[in-house]
């Protein structure tokens, strides 16, 4: 048995539970490959160093040519191995446990299916409704840290959708028009709905780009609200559907909170 890998994640109002999609990427493929792991609760402004603690690669760079860390970041202790970006960690997985499922699959259709699939799920009108909600779920030791640096990105965070108003209702028409597109990708013939990309039963990692989405929304806004139960009727409960699938993979242990 290997020794269990440390998923570093993004602490919140709930504990025990994960939010950001970003992070579920890597968190679900672990459960699905059934690794072994444990994870470690970080503050949004420890982020940076707590990658310099333990040796994790930046994910980008800024224009001012500054490292830039986020997380998902996992230190691999079998391997003595830390690998940053959710991706990167998806493709390290298959790579260091072949005797797992595969999820990475190749190919140019694969490729442009990712680009599209990133561009819908990352567009303005998901951002301007789920970016004011993950501030208010934030813990206080994180909430200036994320405005200060989305507001930089996006503006005044109360005036990105506010409750009740025609703009927030026009991005979350955007949100169900972007899913729409996302099931039309992924659409089978009349006979047969085709729920995941690769059809049939077996779960890929572009799959896991969608439902991380979905757990994000799922996750800040809750089971019971209005905003979730709208999300599963769409496409005729095609999400329903395509959440179902996942259920079984969304295990989160206590885990612990980071030591800088």
């Amino acid at each position: 048995m290997p020794e269990p890998i440390i998923l570093y994640d993004i602490s919140w109002k709930v504990k025990g539970k994960s939010w950001s999609p970003n992070t579920w990427k890597p968190r679900y493929c672990l459960n699905i490959k059934g690794i072994p792991y444990q994870t470690v609760w970080v503050e949004f402004p420890d982020i940076a160093a707590l990658c310099t603690k333990i040796g994790a690669p930046p994910s980008a760079t800024a224009r001012d040519g500054k490292p830039v860390y986020t997380l998902p970041v996992i230190y691999d202790p079998n391997t003595q191995t830390t690998v940053s970006e959710s991706t990167k960690i998806a493709e390290y997985l298959d790579e260091a446990y072949p005797r797992t499922v595969a999820l990475v699959p190749r190919g140019p259709q694969v490729e442009e299916f990712q680009r599209a699939s990133e561009k819908l799920l990352f567009g303005i009108d998901v951002l301007s409704i789920m970016v004011p909600g993950v501030y208010m779920s934030l813990n206080e030791a994180s909430q200036p840290y994320f405005r200060a640096t989305r507001e930089k990105r996006f503006g005044k965070l109360e005036e990105l959708s506010p409750a009740g108003s025609e703009k927030r209702a026009q991005h979350w028409e955007g949100v169900k028009n972007t899913f729409h597109r996302l099931g039309e990708m992924l659409q089978g013939n009349a006979e047969q709905e085709k729920l995941l990309f690769l059809g049939g039963n077996d779960v890929s990692y572009q799959d896991i780009r969608i439902a991380s989405i979905l757990m994000w929304i799922k996750a800040i806004f809750g089971e019971d609200s209005k905003e979730w139960q709208d999300v599963v009727s769409w496409d005729g409960g095609k999400w329903a559907r395509f959440t179902d699938v996942f259920r079984k993979y969304e295990a989160v242990d206590s885990g612990s909170l980071a030591k800088l």
